[in-house]
């Protein structure tokens, strides 16, 4: 069978249940209320990336049916969603502060590396033109300021960082 037979047979668009383009949309019974909500799972995901609430069809007792229309935008909202959880993991890892010294203006960055078993990160100082000039390992605490970047910097980037 071929890739796109194979996504073709993983298609299924039924009222309470769409998948397509490698997502789920799946109408659930909202446990806080009387109501209905969706779920959104990206395929190969264990949770949903998007939960939210779903309308009442005519009769007021059951969900309405998913359609295509209603499919596209659970997917463009979800696709969002995962984007900015990205976005703010991406400025919890790497953050940067520039600061002026002797020899010019530089950029110092912390890097997390967010191991299981032993986290740590990467202070590193780089010229205007991107070069690197140091680097020493840290805490994955280690809290980066100008303060103390400037103080890294004025130190000759000694360890203490």
């Amino acid at each position: 069978m071929s890739d796109t037979e194979m996504d073709e047979a993983r298609k299924e668009h039924s009222p309470t249940l769409w998948r397509d383009d490698g997502w789920t949309a799946r109408v659930i019974k909202n446990e806080d209320d009387d109501g209905w909500a969706v779920a959104m799972t990206l395929d190969g995901q264990a949770e949903p990336a998007l939960v939210g609430p779903w309308t009442m069809g005519r009769d007021k007792k059951n969900p309405k049916p998913l359609d295509s229309a209603a499919f596209i935008t659970l997917v463009k909202t979800a696709n969002e969603v995962l984007r900015r959880h990205e976005q703010q993991l991406h400025a919890t890892l790497h953050k940067s502060v520039r600061i002026d010294t002797d020899a010019g203006r530089l950029t110092v960055k912390l890097d997390i590396v967010p191991d299981e078993d032993e986290p740590y990160a990467m202070l590193s100082a780089h010229d205007a033109a991107g070069e690197v000039l140091a680097e020493i390992r840290v805490a994955p605490t280690y809290k980066l300021t100008v303060q103390r970047a400037s103080e890294w910097a004025s130190g000759g980037f000694g360890r203490q960082g």
